[in-house]
């Protein structure tokens, strides 16, 4: 009798999956009697890049907001690394670092580049001016901006504004582990952006995941066709307050669902209502 027990043998050791890096559970946010999210579960694992999609006015950036903590939802539990969120960020703050990039860049005109790109080191560090600037350099040349730390807001493009709130969304304190950021939220990086333009910040988006100092998770809301294609691993559709429909970039041609079908072919008829 053959008494060679091999490891294929053996009992079958338990699968265990990853504990999402944010989880989502029934959250509702409404304004008024307008319910903007409607009861939405949501997962975000470690490395992913997800993209949030639907017609305007459908609660992207809202969704993006809740998750940042800087908008606490009616209904729901929010969880970041296991952890539930009781309140405002500002009372109870998460367990990892949440790095958000606006839409309009959102920099402080007086400020320069550099003092912009390190703003909350000069907050929020003891480090000195030297090393900061250091620091900034190096951040702008990650997103491909070397020497432009002396310049103003105002004296730079739209697609340079963005990279620079790129930069800054970056920042870490490398004295402080935790400040590193875990995730980063992207609030529609290429609108405005001519499609030149777009390419090199959908790039540099990519480039950041896979780069030692950027941010291996994020989620990213777009309009964009080329955005949504080339800087997303999977796509959640979000229409009517709810989660219509999730795929990945391969399965928008080939969907049959009606309210992706529509949206992704730019038709005017369908079940998605258009205003005006």
């Amino acid at each position: 009798m053959n008494t060679d027990i091999r490891p294929s043998c053996l009992p079958a050791a338990p699968c265990t999956m990853p504990e999402p890096l944010i989880e989502l559970k029934g959250v509702t946010k409404a304004f008024g009697d307008q319910v903007v999210l409607d009861h939405i579960d949501l997962t975000v694992n470690r490395g992913e890049a997800l993209a949030i999609i639907g017609p305007s006015g459908t609660g992207k950036s809202t969704i993006l907001r809740v998750i940042a903590g800087l908008l606490l939802p009616d209904e729901g539990e929010i969880y970041v690394q296991g952890q539930r969120r009781e309140g405002s960020v500002d009372d109870h703050p998460d367990p990892i670092n949440i790095g958000m990039v606006f839409q309009n860049a959102a920099l402080f005109d007086s400020l320069t580049v550099a003092e912009n790109v390190g703003f909350s080191l000069y907050q929020h560090s003891r480090l000195s001016r030297k090393r900061i600037l250091q620091l900034v350099e190096e951040k702008l040349d990650m997103v491909g901006l070397p020497g432009i730390g002396d310049r103003y807001p105002a004296e730079l493009s739209g697609g340079m504004r963005k990279r620079v709130s790129f930069a800054r969304a970056i920042m870490d304190n490398p004295d402080d582990p935790d400040s590193s950021p875990e995730v980063i939220l992207y609030d529609e990086p290429t609108a405005g952006l001519d499609p030149i333009a777009s390419t090199v910040i959908e790039d540099l988006i990519r480039e950041l995941q896979q780069a030692r100092g950027g941010c291996s998770t994020y989620i990213i809301i777009t309009h964009q066709d080329s955005t949504i294609r080339r800087t997303a691993d999977r796509i959640v559709f979000l229409y009517q307050g709810k989660i219509q429909w999730q795929g990945t970039p391969a399965d928008i041609d080939t969907t049959n669902h009606p309210v992706a079908r529509q949206f992704f072919s730019g038709s005017i008829e369908g079940p998605i209502q258009v205003v005006g």
